[in-house]
């Protein structure tokens, strides 16, 4: 059975010496995160992870999620108990709202536990996940009486909550969604219509399950501009809490999927079941748009943590595995042969996917810092800033970091040899899982024309200027420290130079043809990406330097890591900013027939 150690110990690295969370004791919940207060929290929750998640795992993915005759759904053995037992610890309510029970820590420290949380076991880390989602959905757009009433029992874990968007015949355009909301009079709607592949749509985890769904109300204007987000709770709930009546709103079946067996991903069948309206009629997209960036952000973890999971499990099949001897002459003269871990190109692919996770790591809980900051900054600028920073960043952290994440899970795999492709070693399972990170919440297509057609144009270019801007006073600040880090900064800003060519040659050649941004937007996400990875690197290196002399081999890993990545992993930027710059005409040269 695969194994998992959670990280602590790289994550208290960044919280405490890079990311530095005690000197922003000033905002509100962050006075609370004590250094000692998020080491003993990382620490219990590692453990529970560890020893009761992870088990768990593997049974879910071969026994998978099950409906019975009345539409109702069983979880794998194991599942609802975990459950039980994560909301006990709180660790789902860790940034939530205190006005409503939760915890008001700072999003970080969530972000933390979530990735723990999806390395251990993916498929049930999208139950909270998801009811995370609605949560700030419905906190960011409810009346206060909605919020009164589903928030409180949505913190304690007790009510989970989903997201209802795609229908058979639209996925990613929304605008062509046909589920109707009939007004009643009394204030409700009656919701008709069905949804797939809703994630956690029915289970028996929670006592009450709150479904936000996509509809269009009567009479609505045709597009996106018509669609209307509305509450449906699986039980109605009385004005006192209690719940009352099954609503109209069923399972109608269980997708048969590659991975992410113990999840439950439904058909959901609304019969005029009843709803209420969430913020304003028409001005759903707005409100759902909320939960879809906090899922896309999620998702983006889920990449970084399997690819970290996996990662383990293969280094540790490397330094046992014996095969062949060393290039250089045998390291272990006592045995027949070598582990593989002495071989260069074993070495590459944990390398490779080492510097991917640590960078990862450091891109979300960093931007995990600005949203943070954009909500509890004491000042505007600096709130509008962190927002900038979060609108630019999340197709990137979505789509690179579930590219990655695929491919660094394959790699494991690849370490195993033939072991790998064997059911009994669980490294299948990983490879299956993160692949659907890559498609759900918008696929990775989709993140990088957001990227390329809305961020970099929104606002006169102020997003990606002011990143720039922030890059290029960091290195001011950071040059001549060392001559390590001066060579580091000196490829960060080689690279930013490469990024802002894309994004010159992408004005001029874009416009004249849409084509040439189609065709270049992948390869400008993950120039993009690069840019931002190196950033992410040369800030941990920078606090790496500064103690290297401390007895702990975490800051001189960690500095061998950061050469690995500024020496083979950041020259691939060229090779995309070339790709970006060869247009679209041999993308799109052959005739469809021909394909």
């Amino acid at each position: 059975m695969p194994i998992y150690n959670p990280p602590v110990r790289d994550m208290q690295f960044l919280l405490h010496d890079v990311l530095n969370l005690q000197t922003y004791s000033n905002l509100p919940g962050f006075a609370d995160a004590t250094p000692d207060v998020i080491d003993a929290f990382l620490e219990e929750s590692g453990k529970w992870h560890r020893d009761v998640l992870t088990p768990l795992n593997v049974i879910g993915d071969k026994e998978g999620c099950t409906r019975m005759p009345d539409g109702s759904v069983t979880t794998p053995t194991g599942f609802k108990d975990a459950y039980q037992q994560f909301c006990e610890n709180g660790f789902g309510s860790i940034a939530m709202d205190p006005e409503y029970g939760g915890q008001g820590l700072p999003l970080t420290l969530a972000y933390c536990v979530a990735e723990m949380t999806s390395s251990a076991n993916q498929a049930f880390g999208m139950y909270p996940g998801l009811s995370g989602g609605a949560w700030r959905a419905i906190h960011a757009n409810a009346s206060d009486e909605q919020k009164q009433k589903y928030l409180p029992k949505m913190t304690t874990g007790e009510w989970t909550g989903t997201m209802n968007l795609t229908e058979p015949q639209c996925g990613t355009d929304l605008g062509l969604i046909r589920t109707k909301a009939v007004p009643q009079g009394d204030g409700s709607y009656k919701i008709t219509g069905s949804k797939i592949w809703i994630s956690a749509g029915e289970h028996d985890m929670s006592d009450n399950i709150i479904h936000l769904v996509l509809a269009r109300i009567e009479g609505a204007p045709e597009g996106i501009k018509g669609i209307s987000l509305f509450i449906v709770p699986k039980f109605m709930v009385g004005d006192d809490g209690s719940l009352g009546d099954r609503n109209a709103v069923s399972c109608g079946g269980l997708e048969e999927k590659m991975g992410i067996h113990g999840n439950a991903t439904c058909v959901m069948n609304y019969d005029g079941a009843t709803g209420y309206l969430v913020g304003e009629e028409n001005k759903g997209m707005r409100a759902m748009f909320i939960m879809m960036n906090e899922a896309r952000m999620g998702v983006g973890l889920q990449g970084l943590a399997q690819a970290e999971v996996a990662n383990q499990n293969a280094a540790a099949f490397a330094r046992d595995r014996l095969q062949s001897r060393a290039l250089t002459g045998a390291k272990a003269p006592d045995k027949p042969a070598d582990p593989i871990i002495v071989h260069p190109d074993v070495r590459r692919m944990l390398m490779d996917t080492r510097v991917f996770v640590e960078g990862a790591r450091m891109l979300t809980f960093w931007a995990a810092l600005q949203e943070d900051l954009s909500h509890k900054a004491e000042d505007e600028g600096t709130r509008q800033k962190a927002s900038d920073f979060m609108a630019l960043l999340t197709p990137i952290i979505k789509a690179y970091q579930t590219h990655k994440g695929f491919q660094g899970t394959a790699d494991a795999m690849q370490v195993f040899g033939g072991s790998g492709y064997v059911e009994e070693w669980g490294m299948s399972q990983f490879v299956r899982d993160t692949k659907i990170t890559m498609i759900y919440e918008g696929t990775n297509g989709i993140q990088a024309l957001d990227l390329v057609g809305r961020k970099l144009m929104a606002e006169g270019g102020r997003y990606w200027q002011t990143f720039f801007a922030d890059i290029d006073q960091w290195a001011k600040d950071n040059k001549g420290l060392n001559d390590d880090l001066d060579g580091q900064i000196d490829k960060m800003v080689a690279t930013k130079a490469q990024v802002q060519e894309a994004i010159q040659w992408l004005g001029m050649n874009g416009m004249a043809n849409p084509n040439n941004a189609g065709a270049g937007a992948h390869d400008f996400l993950h120039l993009f990406a690069l840019m931002t990875y190196s950033y992410m690197w040369a800030m941990m290196a920078k606090v790496a330097h500064e103690k290297s002399g401390d007895s702990d081999p975490h800051y001189a890993n960690k500095l061998i890591t950061a050469r690995y990545f500024f020496d083979r992993v950041l020259p691939e930027a060229s090779v995309h900013l070339a790709r970006v710059k060869a247009g679209a005409d041999s993308v799109m040269a052959l005739d469809a027939e021909a394909f």
